[in-house]
């Protein structure tokens, strides 16, 4: 793994990033709007491809009508598109949805599972959207890596896996678990607000001399 935002000390990691980034982001947590483990994990499976803006907007209406996983459960995916025409993908989510509804009746007694290895066998699951679920829904330790998370911490040298799910097992390597969670709300805050796909705002940046992308671009001072 590369060296930036990663320092080795004594045999240990040490990233002093993370408290610059507690502390320029104290108040980071996921945008989706939630109750409980359903809403959430409907929320996240529309969130492909949609912001999270637009989420919020169909799930206001969707969960008034649709309130629990066992309405859900007794719908059709052709039922649910008319919630869902302004998202992305609308038809897949929609199909997705209600072959996860029932799953979630018919083999965990209209519950959510808290498992990792539950939840990736639900449609529409994968890595990031379990993660998310289990840590924002259950409280446990998780580091979900979107598409925010793998580049920023890429860039800053946190990581240099080719995929989200390397990436994923590199920052679990170098950091303790009670940090996942914060960690990776902290690397999306970041990823919006200035550590942008297209024209980072590197000269602007509180961790451009921690930033191995801000060096190799001459803009770490």
């Amino acid at each position: 793994m590369s060296k930036g935002a990663l320092e080795e000390k004594n045999g240990s990691y040490e990233l002093p990033v993370l408290k610059m980034l507690a502390d320029h982001y104290p108040d980071a947590k996921t945008g989706l709007v939630y109750d409980n483990p359903y809403q959430l994990l409907v929320a996240t499976i529309l969130s492909a491809q949609t912001t999270d803006e637009q989420v919020n907007r169909i799930t206001k209406r969707l969960f008034k009508s649709i309130p629990s996983v066992y309405e859900l459960y007794r719908m059709e995916p052709h039922e649910l598109e008319p919630f869902l025409k302004s998202c992305g993908l609308y038809r897949h989510k929609s199909k997705y949805l209600v072959e996860a509804a029932k799953i979630i009746v018919e083999q965990y007694g209209g519950r959510v599972p808290a498992s990792f290895n539950d939840l990736i066998t639900l449609p529409g699951v994968g890595r990031k959207t379990a993660n998310v679920i289990i840590s924002s829904a259950f409280g446990k330790p998780a580091l979900a890596v979107d598409t925010h998370v793998f580049r920023v911490s890429r860039r800053l040298g946190l990581a240099d896996g080719a995929t989200p799910e390397v990436v994923e097992s590199q920052l679990q390597a170098v950091m303790p678990p009670e940090c996942w969670s914060n960690t990776h709300h902290w690397l999306i805050a970041h990823g919006r607000s200035t550590c942008h796909a297209r024209n980072p705002l590197c000269p602007k940046c509180f961790l451009r001399e921690h930033c191995l992308y801000a060096a190799e671009r001459g803009n770490s001072k």
